[in-house]
């Protein structure tokens, strides 16, 4: 055999080694990819909804806390690249279709309308406090309050709910302030492959995540109470409205 030719087939077999690590890893990442898309709720090229919080501090109705801002970013990265067309949504647009698309309400019930519907419908056992300048805000999970220690320990619900199985997710990202909602975003996007193992495509859940010393840490130090599922879809006086998680 020439050396020219040992040169050639070398080459070759080079080529075709290469090309087939670059096939499996394509196959991995588009693997990984629809995993996200399916848990998340994603469809390729398809309008996801944000419906955002309004700035409870400002008059203005559409005015947007810069931290729920950075939230919607984050978010909206996260969506794009499972392959959706995040869309914007304030309340007091009329777009209120659910189970056809996808939609994530970022906030709690006080500044957004589309978050209270979903407590109200299908999260009965969840219940905010309402907001009073001298008083430290108060999260309700069944007869358990959760009281907001500012710059020390803030609480914030990250829950998906399906009507059908067939139907499309509604995310509640619900904190007792905008940086518990960049927390509880936080959280979805680094434990979202464990979050998939435990509750697949389909299964409702609720979960109650803590920020602790976030005056020092931000919103990166999000852990988990508990999966709060079984009192969240539970109502205590109309058990006819839960959802089964």
């Amino acid at each position: 055999m020439s050396p020219v030719r040992d040169v050639v087939i070398n080459l070759l077999a080079s080529a075709i080694a290469a090309a087939a690590g670059w096939t499996a890893q394509y196959l991995v990442r588009q693997r990984r990819v629809q995993r996200k898309r399916t848990f998340l709720g994603v469809r390729p090229g398809a309008e996801v909804l944000l419906f955002v919080a309004r700035h409870a501090g400002s008059p203005k109705p559409e005015s947007v806390h810069r931290t729920d801002v950075a939230t919607l970013v984050e978010l909206a990265t996260m969506l794009r690249e499972a392959g959706g067309l995040p869309t914007l949504v304030t309340s007091d647009e009329g777009r209120r279709e659910t189970g056809r698309v996808a939609e994530y309400s970022v906030g709690g019930p006080d500044t957004n309308p589309r978050t209270a519907a979903h407590l109200r419908s299908a999260l009965p056992g969840i219940r905010f406090g309402d907001f009073e300048p001298d008083k430290p805000l108060v999260m309700w999970v069944g007869d358990t309050p959760y009281q907001r220690k500012s710059g020390t320990e803030q609480f914030a619900l990250l829950a998906r709910l399906r009507s059908t199985p067939d139907g499309a997710p509604a995310w509640v990202i619900a904190g007792q302030s905008a940086m518990d909602n960049l927390g509880a975003v936080r959280y979805l996007a680094a434990h979202h492959r464990a979050l998939r193992k435990t509750y697949g495509k389909e299964k409702n859940f609720c979960l109650l995540l803590v920020l602790r010393e976030p005056s020092v840490f931000g919103s990166d130090h999000v852990h988990l109470v508990a999966d709060v599922s079984g009192t969240a879809f539970t109502a205590l006086d109309e058990p006819d409205r839960a959802i089964a998680p």
